[in-house]
């Protein structure tokens, strides 16, 4: 088990629990800059440099390419681009890449040797130490690189994994309608266009020709005036935004912002000039498709307080009152909704044409996708027609774990997996004499999410973190500072200086610091590089210095 820039005992406790207790006690190689809770149960910890994670991984393909140590039929027979590929790792040695990694060479071929041992199944799984880069995607690109080079997908026990953090994160990926047209189609393809049309019975020329803009797209065409209106829904920029200064300047410049949120006290909802209050968890019924690709059904068990809505009646509503609720006459409930999303999905690798509805949802405890309608029965082998499931003996169906690219097809024109490289790239923002640190952030404490918008109003959990905000620095970069452990010091970067309490550690390599993200502050020091493919914000670098304080 590879956790690549992957904190789950802070993160993913639950995850992480099952990992601590699982009894086949397999090898935990965690590569991260900072020596992590996690890391304490790791077999062996990669303390590599800051974001260099990319060299890394090209280094280790390196080490396989070179010796050959993969599966050449099933690599010629399933994916495109080796050849290309194993030159192009040719100049990314342990030797070549030690200044990047900060790793030595026999670590890497030890390494290299675990990943590809033919006897060794291996699962890669990384969150947003990897993603919050400003080469995120190549980065994650590597890491399923690896996986195609030493077989390590399709089979029980592999694969790449990426882990996300809220519980319907796939649904939003795979129906919301930034990044693709609802289901996976392409914006720019006219026959997705006119399918999507037919099946929402919305013109075909009301539907845009190309995605819509990225998250720092839309802060920029606030900035130049092309957006004079914001809608923000479950989210709270005003916080988390990178650069934050920048958005709270740039609010001035909008004439109306709406937050739709279930709180009030949000940093962005502060701000807003409509507050729409929408119901929670318990509140509302519909679906969500968790990290195993279930969609599994919530219930409502409350009513909601006050005048707080479900977001989905919120948007029935101003539907109706700007005139366009015909548009969505069919949108009448969520399990209509449900029905509406199977019919977008048929064709597509996310299909679930063959799931009958809001009850065998429930009636299997979530189902898996894809579940078409082509789909032999589940619990029902059509070689075996005599052995069925208890469930299916009983009457009901069941639908079992089913594994993606068990049959070696991948979701491309060829039915082959590509592999796909860049160069990695320098920090968007080095370190220099007058900004010589260069500081991480990521999750502080199990009892601490993202901006606290929940977790904050818990008593119990706020008594499970530190009252006051700590970085993380380690002692050699702290003796020549004078600063000693719980003083006071300033972090600065071009951007904004910010005070905290120094906590002297050697869980963070000399020359870099940690900050917890939660606080509000700290998001003012970060610099604003996003990832050219995801436009992902890069979170994880930015240069700083640290003085002490001196009442």
């Amino acid at each position: 088990m590879i956790l690549i820039g992957s904190n789950l005992a802070i993160a993913h406790p639950i995850l992480y629990q099952r990992l601590a207790r699982n009894q086949r006690n397999p090898d935990i190689i965690v590569i991260d800059p900072r020596a992590t809770e996690t890391a304490q149960i790791a077999t062996d910890h990669f303390a590599l440099k800051s974001k260099g994670d990319l060299p890394l991984l090209y280094a280790l393909a390196h080490c396989i390419t070179r010796d050959e140590k993969f599966d050449r039929p099933f690599l010629d027979a399933h994916t495109e681009g080796l050849e290309e590929f194993a030159s192009f790792v040719r100049d990314y040695s342990p030797d070549a890449t030690r200044e990047k990694t900060g790793i030595a060479r026999h670590r890497i071929e030890a390494l290299a040797r675990l990943i590809s041992n033919p006897c060794k199944r291996v699962s890669i799984w990384w969150t947003m130490g990897v993603n919050q880069s400003h080469e995120g995607v190549r980065t994650a690109q590597a890491i399923i690189n690896l996986c195609l080079l030493t077989g390590n997908i399709g089979k029980p026990g592999t694969g790449p994994n990426s882990i996300t953090g809220q519980c319907n994160a796939m649904g939003s990926r795979l129906f919301s309608n930034t990044s693709n047209l609802l289901g996976g189609h392409d914006f720019g393809n006219p026959e997705h266009r006119e399918k999507v049309s037919r099946i929402l019975e919305i013109p075909e020329e009301r539907i845009p020709t190309e995605a819509s803009w990225a998250y720092d797209q839309i802060i920029e065409g606030i900035d130049s005036g092309k957006i004079k209106g914001l809608w923000v829904i479950a989210t709270n920029p005003a916080h988390s935004w990178i650069n934050q200064d920048r958005f709270h300047e740039l609010r001035k410049k909008l004439e109306f912002l709406v937050v739709q949120d279930m709180y009030a006290a949000t940093e962005t909802a502060k701000t807003a000039d409509l507050l729409l209050p929408a119901a929670a968890w318990g509140e509302k019924s519909g679906t969500l498709i968790n990290s195993e690709r279930r969609i599994g059904t919530i219930k409502q068990v409350r009513q909601a307080p006050g005048q707080a809505l479900s977001d989905f009646r919120i948007f029935q509503l101003l539907a109706n009152t700007w005139g366009c609720g015909e548009m969505f006459k069919n949108w009448s409930s969520p399990p209509a909704a449900f029905e509406i999303m199977q019919r977008l999905s048929e064709g597509q690798p996310c299909d679930i044409t063959g799931i009958r509805g809001y009850q065998h949802l429930d009636e299997e405890g979530g189902i898996q996708w894809p579940f078409d309608s082509g789909m032999p029965r589940p619990g029902h082998d059509p070689l075996n027609p005599d052995l069925q499931s208890k469930h299916d003996r009983d009457g009901a169906c069941h639908s079992g774990e089913r594994r993606l690219f068990e049959d070696h097809k991948f979701h491309t024109p060829s039915g082959k997996a590509k592999f796909l490289f860049d160069p990695p790239s320098p920090l968007p923002e080095a370190t220099t004499g007058a900004y010589p640190l260069t500081l991480l952030t990521g999750r502080g404490t199990s009892a601490q999410w993202h901006t606290q918008s929940r977790t904050k109003q818990s008593a119990v959990l706020r008594k499970l973190y530190p009252a006051t905000l700590l970085l993380d620095l380690h002692p050699d970069d702290a003796g020549p500072l004078g600063i000693n452990d719980r003083d006071p010091v300033t972090i600065t970067s071009k951007r904004a200086g910010i005070p905290a309490l120094a906590h002297l550690t050697t869980s963070v390599r000399p020359g870099e610091v940690f900050l917890p993200m939660h606080e509000g502050i700290v998001n003012r020091l970060t610099f604003p590089a996003f990832d050219p493919h995801s436009r992902q914000p890069s979170y994880k670098a930015c240069a700083v210095r640290v003085t002490i304080d001196r009442a």
